[in-house]
């Protein structure tokens, strides 16, 4: 039911659901804990994200020093409907002649290239950054002649100018949205639904290695869940309600099959997955052979942890397996659901068991070692 409500709420425009603060830290450590230096130096550009409500804008410009980025650039599409409510600390936009407050009729671009404790209180927090935006001094807090839509002119402009991408596209935008980021060769790190593994935009680039599922898989069982504004909030769908820093209601709903999507190295990636020999798991768990299927040759493994580890043909695997892909450890051949956009591999025209067709499968085999 999660699925379908943000599935619905995309087809009418309602785009309010904001990836959690603490979903957003952690995915992001995992990196660092890889490379602490990912981020150094980098231009960070979270191009489908209103400020005023976005947790990708405010962790990091809260982390803009530890991060030591060189530039943080974040853009809004079009006004959103909870403008001005989450946040509530920008107040008026001193930098803007054309009208009074926030401007309500085009998205905004926010800027950041320094962060300081500007109120001298000791710590520095989002009202610092509020000041600073308010004077100008440093950063930049203008409306876009446009809507904000990352294939304008503008926001192509701004990605040109950045080196990695970080945000929460709209799920319904996706294949055009990464095939951007590949084509401008970009870093990125943004979340999906783990339904695009078979887009044919996709999963060649799955396949190839140019892009790999992020960190935390296993948060959740899968599943994110997503903050949405009293104002468009089903709550039929709402799974908790809580209160933010500026005393607000926000309502928690829980979306299954949520993946991170990235081409930024991370440790887990090349953590090996631990299995059974073919024996072991006929003995243990299976209680018979594996089967091949009718039209290729191939073994059918219905679950990841019964990948047999000494097997060297090809074998069938639930899509989930790249929650565990190891590119030193695996080679994907292709899926069962034609994606590969090659006629002469039969198993892109599905594949069948005993008469029956099977569910989305990757095919994958051992890398000689």
């Amino acid at each position: 039911m999660a699925n379908e409500f943000l599935t619905n709420a995309k087809k009418v425009k309602n785009d309010e659901f904001y990836t959690q603060y603490s979903d957003i830290q952690r995915e992001i450590e995992a990196y660092l804990e890889y490379d602490p230096n990912v981020f150094r130096g980098k231009v960070v550009y979270c191009n489908c994200d209103d400020p005023f409500e976005s947790n990708f804008f405010r962790y990091f410009v809260l982390n803009f020093n530890k991060l030591r980025l060189k530039r943080l650039i974040t853009t809004s599409y079009k006004p959103s409907p909870v403008a001005n409510t989450q946040l509530q600390l920008f107040g008026d936009d001193k930098t803007i002649t054309k009208v009074k407050g926030r401007p309500k009729i085009t998205a905004n671009k926010f800027i950041i290239n320094e962060v300081k404790d500007v109120d001298g209180d000791g710590e520095f927090n989002l009202k610092d950054v509020a000041k600073q935006l308010r004077t100008n001094k440093h950063n930049e807090w203008t409306p876009l002649e446009g809507d904000g839509d990352f294939r304008s002119e503008e926001s192509v402009d701004l990605l040109k100018q950045s080196d990695i991408v970080v945000t929460n596209p709209p799920f319904s935008l996706f294949r055009e949205y990464i095939k951007q980021l590949v084509d401008f060769g970009k870093k990125f790190l943004i979340i999906g639904n783990m339904n695009a593994i078979t887009y044919k935009e996709v999963f060649p680039l799955l396949r190839d290695n140019k892009v790999w599922l992020g960190n935390n898989y296993k948060v959740n069982a899968g599943a994110m869940f997503f903050e949405i504004p009293e104002k468009i909030a089903n709550l039929e769908q709402v799974r908790e309600v809580k209160t933010n820093e500026s005393g607000k209601k926000v309502y928690i709903t829980r979306v299954q099959g949520i993946r991170w999507f990235t081409n930024i190295d991370h440790g887990r990636r090349h953590e090996p997955l631990q299995l059974m020999t073919e024996k072991e798991v006929i003995k243990f768990t299976t209680k018979k052979p594996f089967e091949k299927y009718d039209n290729y040759n191939a073994i059918e493994v219905s679950l990841v942890k019964n990948i047999p580890s000494d097997y060297k043909g090809v074998m069938g695997v639930p899509v989930s397996f790249l929650d565990n892909y190891n590119p030193d450890q695996f080679e994907i051949l292709g899926s069962n659901r034609g994606v590969d956009q090659d006629p002469n591999k039969i198993y892109g025209k599905g594949s069948y068991l005993n008469g029956k067709e099977v569910y989305k499968r990757l095919f994958i085999k051992h890398r000689k070692k």
